[in-house]
């Protein structure tokens, strides 16, 4: 199964000149939507980065495959997931699924910097998600939100349990024999922890996978646990000028 794990476009938080100006839940900058803007653009139209060969080695002949040909597409319930997922499916034809457990480690929270602390958030509502992005929602989103503000900041233990899931679920579709290319569209540090799970390394703590914001990172997950790493934090979609 050819997995595609890529991170959101920039986000309000990304980049904030004042770290009061962060909010829980921060939408795309403009910089951040013209990225989004150019991946979609990339993963539907532009030739593949794996051109595919003749079977045969001796076939030195070379077909130029254009677009990814991504049949399913995820994306987390935040908004700049939305977002990005919304303008990578306009483009593909292919409807975001949201799968809660892809959010960003720490959930939906913000440190006040005050006797306040760290307070949750709810996070966007069912009818936000339906009346904003053509996206298919599952019923853990509520009219309350999806995050449970009493739990605050979740911690890195908890995201690594929950990356250890998604990783749990990916390998059962990989070994159920789907071969239609998928996409995830999540978040940097739940990506690093995602893909420690599928190389089996958390609870490692030296090993950093970093990715730019709209980066690509590629891995096959075929029957019988074998992992082929394609390619890491790639932007060919980007003018150095976009990279961020």
């Amino acid at each position: 199964m050819e997995l595609y794990i890529i991170r959101h476009a920039q986000s309000s938080n990304n980049a904030p000149a004042n770290p009061a100006d962060r909010v829980a839940d921060p939408p795309l900058t403009d910089l951040g939507r013209t990225q989004a803007l150019r991946l979609a653009s990339h993963l539907a139209n532009e030739p593949h980065p794996e051109q595919r060969h003749g079977l045969d080695p001796e076939d030195t002949h070379v077909e130029t495959i254009r677009g990814y040909g991504i049949r399913h597409l995820y994306c987390s319930a935040m908004r700049r997931s939305l977002e990005t997922a919304t303008a990578i499916g306009e483009a593909i034809n292919v409807a975001p699924e949201v799968w809660i457990d892809i959010h960003e480690c720490g959930g939906i929270f913000l440190d006040h910097r005050d006797d306040r602390g760290v307070v949750g958030y709810p996070g966007i509502t069912r009818s936000e998600i339906t009346r904003h992005f053509p996206a298919v929602v599952p019923g853990e989103v509520s009219e309350d939100g999806w995050w449970e503000p009493a739990r605050g900041q979740e911690d890195w233990p908890t995201c690594q349990g929950r990356a250890v899931r998604v990783a749990s679920r990916l390998w059962d579709r990989a070994n159920d024999g789907a071969a239609a290319p998928v996409a995830i569209v999540s978040h940097g540090d739940f990506i690093q922890a995602l893909l420690k799970a599928i190389l089996g390394r958390i609870p490692e703590r030296n090993l950093v996978f970093f990715h730019f914001n709209t980066a690509i990172t590629r891995v096959d997950l075929e029957p019988v646990d074998r992992i082929l790493v394609r390619y890491v934090n790639r932007v060919p979609h980007l003018s150095q000028d976009l990279v961020t």
